[in-house]
C-alpha cells in the first residue's frame, strides 16, 4: 500500500461572491485534522466576521489581504504568512484594486459548522 497520495483535481467550493476556493485536503477528502485550501480573492471582496474553532495559518502568494483580528486591522503581502488562534474575531477582506492569491491552512479542518459566521451584512 502506497503511503502517499497525489491530489489532481481539488474540490472546487462553490462560492456566489466571486472567491475562487479550491481544498485539496480537508473534510472533502475525508481529514477532519487539517485543510489545505488554495484560495482567490477578487478585488473589493470580504465576508463577515467569524469566530472560529480552528487555528488559521494564510501564506500571501500575490496581492494584498486584509485581517480584522480582535478589533485590530493587519494587511499582509506577498511573500508575508500569519498565524490566527482559535477563538479569534476575524474578518478577512480584499479591499485592494488587484486580485489576492493565497493559501489558508486550518487546524483542525474548516467546516461551515465551526467557523460561525456572523449574520452581518458585507461592505
Amino acid at each position: 500500500m502506497k503511503k502517499f497520495k497525489i491530489q489532481q483535481s481539488p474540490f472546487v467550493v462553490p462560492t456566489t461572491d466571486g472567491k475562487l476556493i479550491e481544498e485539496h485536503w480537508g473534510n472533502s477528502t475525508g481529514n477532519s485534522n487539517i485543510s489545505i485550501a488554495h484560495m482567490v480573492a477578487p478585488p473589493d471582496w470580504g465576508e463577515s466576521h467569524q469566530t472560529p474553532e480552528f487555528d488559521e495559518f494564510t501564506i500571501i502568494i500575490s496581492g494584498k489581504k486584509q485581517f480584522e483580528i480582535d478589533g485590530e486591522t493587519v494587511v499582509l503581502e506577498k511573500g508575508q504568512s500569519i498565524f490566527i488562534e482559535k477563538g479569534a474575531r476575524i474578518r478577512y477582506s480584499n479591499p485592494f484594486p488587484e486580485e489576492c492569491e493565497y493559501l489558508s491552512i486550518c487546524v483542525p479542518a474548516f467546516s461551515i459548522e465551526s467557523v460561525h459566521r456572523e449574520d452581518e451584512g458585507v461592505d
